[in-house]
């Protein structure tokens, strides 16, 4: 396989590029007269309120009567009308959401080059959110037996699709999706959420890169964002949230966000967060103190972005919402094409970057300087070398098309590489690259007059790597964590789980919570480790026991006998030794669900002899029916003990 760079502008990422630059606009959509709003209403005022819209002459984008809300667009001259209406309570604007990666490096892309020959590459936020300390701690390259690897945890992750057929989701448990646009959620024309998605799940195989989860978490897919990954909006997000609550999801990853937040976006993350829904956001790569929502919501995870040396990206926000930090620059991971852009010179090839809506293929000519371009010149079937600078790119390249050029080499003013674009509705016919500023110099010094053969392409789809950075490559790692650490403890709940991250975080730049880093970056090892307590919630058998002091007898109920989908089933286990409370002892409690799936946990008993479990029932995987919950208890000096009940979910 080979890696290779490719631009894109992804969401509110503002790439430095000193020219030219297509820059999304909000504005592009509905006509200024008409908004879109969320509309919301009294209780039990849902149809009075849709006739009301409708004879306002409202185009209906949602109907979610779990939040007593509409949105629509309306003639923005029908607002005050509405605001007047007795059934409505507030009108607010559908904000847009935007996605938060961008394009890598340089030196990724060597670096990625270099992995390419070396069969699976473990990119490096792998080891730095402790992943495989907890799945292949002797590093063998093979999952330890035993280890918490993600099974049985749902991620959704809700971006621009999935490329499903690539290599490194071979095996990998997609459970299903879902697009609100118009291309299928099992595509992915922007690449961003395969990159993501990758980051997560990418399988433990001799190909590409490996996930934080060695391909065992299961996905579900929300494709929320177009194949051009531009932009959605906050009512879409809602949606989509929704979809995945009720798809089963456990976590949801979303590395997008926008500046301005809604009332009734918040209550919708509130209302999920309550039912057991853990979520997790890209804080934003604004470089800037603003607040990013969903990730500045209290009910979601804002996700700051570090470089593998543990210091914060200079694009992530810095807020009092930031809570975890994750690797988020020059992040490996899978990408659903492959791109090559190289200049070979006198048997020498340089890596380049294509011009964005310039062409491709493959053209060789001599070599000529034409300085800054910004004219046309006696360059007649050459490549010409063009300095930035002065002019846009796009007449930089036109000067050398009309000049009978071949293909433009446009290197940089300072010192590395860039990404360039034409801008959007031009393109060329010729081929545009861009070189680094020392192998342009280089070339202008000592290669001119020989021949130059350029070459750019791109197959997609087709199972490809590249390292991006944002909060966007931020986000599913602390996702994966999150499933990593909730696997190993499957009764617990997701403000159980969050509170175990926050907890175990390593504290980097000031001391304790701030804003840069939020508590630290996230560890999967300390996390569990934390949650199996010193012991592992066992006995160390130094307890003075010495001989049989009988058997322990044990009793485990539930709060309740009968359940519906996602409540909490609260488990309470009572061990004496026939007459007295039993402290310390171990006791392991496996539920075996309607569907046949178990899930284990272990506590260690207080004072009075007693553990408490909670386990989140989630009906769309395990079924409804008959729940068996077996307990036993051991301890040095007894006979162990069990028990069993059942419950019953509808």
């Amino acid at each position: 396989m080979r890696f290779s760079p490719r631009f894109r502008v992804l969401g509110a990422v503002v790439l430095a590029l000193a020219l030219t630059v297509g820059i999304l606009s909000v504005g592009a959509g509905a006509p200024p007269e008409r908004v879109r709003v969320w509309v919301s209403y009294q209780a039990g005022a849902h149809d009075t309120v849709h006739q009301a819209l409708q004879g306002a002459g409202a185009q209906f984008h949602y109907d979610f009567q779990r939040l007593n809300a509409y949105v629509v667009t309306v003639p923005e001259k029908a607002l005050q009308g509405l605001r007047n209406n007795p059934n409505v309570v507030s009108i607010e604007e559908d904000v847009p959401r935007y996605l938060y990666g961008s394009a890598m490096s340089t030196q990724a892309v060597q670096a990625a080059v270099a992995a390419a020959d070396t069969g699976q590459t473990v990119p490096y936020g792998v080891d730095m959110v402790q992943a495989r300390d907890v799945w292949d701690a002797d590093r063998d390259g093979v999952v330890d037996s035993g280890a918490p690897t993600g099974s049985g945890i749902t991620v959704c992750i809700i971006d621009t699709g999935l490329y499903t057929d690539h290599e490194d989701f071979a095996g990998v448990d997609i459970i299903g999706g879902y697009s609100q646009v118009g291309d299928p959620w099992d595509t992915d024309g922007a690449g961003h959420g395969t990159h993501v998605a990758g980051t997560i799940a990418a399988a433990n195989n001799s190909l590409g890169v490996v996930g934080v989860t060695p391909g065992a978490v299961s996905l579900y897919i929300v494709k929320i964002f177009d194949n051009d990954g531009l932009w959605t909006m906050s009512s879409d997000l809602v949606d989509a949230i929704y979809r995945c609550a009720d798809a089963g999801a456990n976590v949801v990853s979303m590395s997008l966000g926008g500046s301005r937040s809604t009332g009734k976006e918040s209550q919708a993350f509130a209302d999920l967060y309550n039912q057991g829904v853990l979520f997790v956001a890209a804080a934003g790569n604004d470089g800037t103190t603003a607040y990013s929502y969903p990730a500045s919501y209290d009910s979601v995870i804002s996700v700051a972005a570090i470089d593998s040396t543990e210091t914060v990206a200079d694009f992530s926000q810095q807020n009092d919402q930031v809570e975890l930090a994750a690797p988020g620059v020059d992040v490996l991971s899978t990408i659903p094409w492959i791109e090559e852009n190289h200049v070979t010179v006198d048997g020498v090839t340089y890596d380049a970057n294509h011009i964005e809506y310039a062409a491709r293929g493959s053209v060789s000519g001599p070599l000529v300087d034409g300085g800054l371009c910004d004219s046309t010149g006696d360059w007649q079937d050459a490549v010409v070398l063009c300095e930035r600078g002065d002019i846009t790119f796009y007449e930089k390249v036109m000067n050398v098309q009309n000049s009978g050029g071949v293909a433009a080499l446009i290197y940089n003013n300072e010192p590395g590489n860039f990404y360039g674009t034409l801008g959007d509705g031009n393109s060329s016919d010729i081929i545009a690259l861009s070189l680094t500023q020392e192998d342009g110099q280089y070339l202008v010094a000592n290669k001119l007059g020989e021949t130059a053969d350029v070459y750019s392409s791109i197959t997609q789809p087709a199972s490809g790597y590249e390292a991006w950075s944002g909060t966007s490559m931020a986000t599913p790692h602390v996702s994966a964590v999150a499933a990593l650490v909730w696997s190993a403890f499957p009764s617990l709940t997701n403000a159980d789980i969050r509170a175990a991250l926050d907890a175990t975080a390593k504290d980097l730049g000031e001391e304790g919570r701030d804003v840069a880093y939020g508590y630290g970056l996230v560890q999967a090892y300390d996390a569990i480790q934390y949650l199996s307590g010193t012991d592992n919630g066992g006995d160390d058998g130094d307890d003075g026991d010495t001989g049989d002091e009988g058997a322990l007898s044990v009793t485990v109920a539930t709060d309740k006998d009968t359940y519906t989908n996602r409540e909490t089933v609260n488990i309470t286990v009572n061990v004496t030794d026939g007459t007295d409370p039993v402290a310390d002892a171990s006791v392991a409690m496996t539920i075996t669900t309607a569907s046949g799936r178990t899930v284990s946990a272990t506590a260690t008993t207080d004072a009075n002899g007693q553990a408490t479990f909670s386990y989140w029932i989630n009906a769309n995987r395990d079924g409804v029916g008959t729940y068996t919950v077996d307990v036993t208890a051991t301890k040095s000096g007894y006979t162990s003990g069990s028990a069993s009940t059942t419950f019953v979910v509808e």
